[in-house]
């Protein structure tokens, strides 16, 4: 079972907040247990904002996003460009901007509470076609170009693709599996279709659907280390930011 980290950061800076105002109007101590949690209440404030409402550091933890994000890099999430969200409620409370097609962005999917990573590939209203292995939308094809000299496995290809005039990287294979022979999907109203860029590793919304607009965490925008084996030293080399 993945744990809750928003909550229970929430639940502890509650609980210091509480003993912070009973220090301060009641016991009144100035060393002591209840001095000392009360201490934590602007530190675990302070963590509490950053993560909640600016920038939120995630591990990724499989392959569906290659060769974009490997397993064992870590990144940023900017918390505030979809929208300020309470924590824990996730309830939006200022409307900022909305996904645009090619974002790279943290939500949760319909069907369970773990955060997922996943390109926007669909837009509301938007009519998303696969065929052997290429995506089209509403109608319109999406180039692909081969990346020669990168080849993850005899049976994979790297290439670059054009969604819209905007280019990244993914990888498929090169008989495409059942997720990308030949799909079809509308997607509704307030919700926005997900694909991995490992088009045929990727559990996505070929599976589960296309994810509603209140389970939007936000937009993954840097990489900032990469460190996959905990005996191994950490790597900056993949440091930047996230096409």
């Amino acid at each position: 079972m993945d744990l809750n980290f928003e909550l229970i950061l929430t639940v502890i800076f509650l609980v210091s907040a509480l003993f912070w105002l009973l220090n301060k109007f009641v016991v009144r101590q100035t060393e002591g247990a209840v001095e000392f949690v009360a201490s934590l209440a602007p530190v675990l404030g302070v963590v509490l904002v950053l993560r909640s409402f600016v920038v939120e550091p995630f591990q990724i933890p499989s392959s569906s996003m290659v060769p974009t994000l490997k397993v064992g890099d870590f990144i940023l999430v900017n918390k505030w460009t979809y929208g300020i969200r309470l924590p824990v409620l996730r309830t939006k409370v200022i409307e900022l901007n909305s996904p645009e097609r090619g974002d790279v962005m943290f939500f949760f999917p319909p069907h369970e509470e773990r955060y997922f990573i996943k390109r926007v590939i669909g837009l509301p209203g938007d009519e998303i076609h696969v065929l052997d292995g290429v995506l089209y939308i509403n109608g319109d094809k999406m180039s692909q170009k081969v990346l020669y000299g990168e080849t993850p496995s005899p049976r994979s290809v790297v290439m670059t693709e054009d969604l819209d005039g905007v280019e990244h990287a993914m990888q498929r294979r090169i008989l495409p599996t059942r997720l990308s022979q030949n799909y079809t999907a509308v997607v509704p109203q307030g919700h926005y279709f997900m694909m991995g860029d490992n088009r045929d590793n990727s559990s996505d919304s070929r599976v589960w659907g296309p994810v509603p607009e209140e389970r939007i965490v936000g937009k993954a925008f840097a990489r900032w280390m990469f460190w996959d084996k905990f005996l191994s030293m950490p790597s900056f080399e993949r440091a930047g930011s996230i096409d």
